[in-house]
């Protein structure tokens, strides 16, 4: 088949890869203008790499993006991590339309962050799909989906690059063939289930100790590696990149203040929350380096019955 990949980042690349190696032809890959200062896009490199016609355009939406789907004559429209708006009438240019990849099981959790939410709600299953993309956010037909659990101690980490990046790319794949075949079918996403999240970003990684341990442990592991849960010490950010839950069982075993450091071990710090404490193995101060929580401590003078989150 002859198509146009549409996307970026390292997922992006992975797709583009995926229908090379297989013998597919990519007439054209279109991914968003690199920003200064800031490392070339997996995606514009690999396409380079390859020999691929590369179209980096700030919008989707101008006539010029809508001339050059139209130059590459292509069969079918890949979109892989795609947070550039595409209209209607891009979309429709290939002859068999577009297909689009979304880190959710939809309807729900339409939005930009839909690996992060499920987590830090204590789903215990996500999953992805492909869908055919529409002028509503995440609202098209749906094409396929996978599912796959959420351990209770994974991490916006290892879902994604363990599970739904490779399932991504290979389902990506299977809904190119079945729409490629006439095979596909399309069904319209049901309303009554849909939600909508937006980012996971700084305001929404803040910490608050006194919610329940649970609470605590689900926005900790759904924000690692980004955007990283935080806490306050002595007015600078602290983010947390490594942790465990420990629940208390009875009232006794409840230590100290809510948000106080309760110990500092060899290899990590305990922290009170309400239900438990949660240890911090390793963390990050926004202005230093990775440390483990003990390192921070000694850095930093923090020592145990400080409050954190001040």
């Amino acid at each position: 088949m002859r198509i146009a990949i549409i996307g970026q980042q390292k997922f992006g690349k992975a797709v583009l890869d995926a229908f090379l190696d297989r013998g597919d032809t990519v007439a054209g890959v279109f991914c968003t203008p690199d920003k200064p200062g800031t490392p070339p896009d997996p995606l514009r490199a690999g396409a380079g790499e390859r020999g691929v016609r590369l179209f980096q355009l700030p919008s989707l939406k101008a006539p010029e993006a809508l001339d050059a789907l139209r130059s590459l004559d292509v069969d079918l429209g890949v979109m892989a991590y795609v947070l550039q708006f595409a209209p209607q009438d891009f979309t429709r240019i290939p002859r068999q339309g577009m297909i689009q990849y979304h880190p959710s099981l939809l309807p729900k959790y339409r939005g930009p962050s839909s690996i992060n939410w499920p987590i830090i709600h204590g789903d215990t299953r996500t999953g992805l799909t492909i869908f055919r993309p529409s002028d509503g956010l995440d609202e098209g037909p749906v094409i396929l989906q996978k599912d796959t659990p959420i351990g209770p101690d994974d991490t916006l980490g290892s879902v994604y690059f363990d599970r739904l990046f490779p399932l991504g790319v290979e389902a990506i794949k299977e809904a190119a063939d079945l729409v490629m075949s006439g095979r596909a079918k399309e069904t319209i996403q049901d309303e009554s289930q849909a939600s909508y999240e937006g980012w996971c970003r700084d305001p929404e990684a803040k910490i608050n100790w006194h919610n329940h341990i649970d609470q605590v442990y689900n926005l900790i592991r759904g924000c690692i590696p980004a955007p990283g849960a935080w806490t306050m010490h002595n007015g600078k950010k602290l983010r947390i990149l490594e942790a465990r839950k420990h629940l208390a069982r009875t009232f006794s075993a409840v230590k100290g203040k809510i948000g106080a450091v309760t110990d500092i071990g060899e290899r990590s710090i305990f922290v009170s929350t309400q239900g438990g404490q949660i240890e911090v193995l390793t963390l990050k101060p926004d202005d230093g380096k990775k440390l483990s929580g003990p390192e921070f401590c000694a850095q930093a003078g923090l020592t145990t019955g400080t409050i954190l989150g001040a």
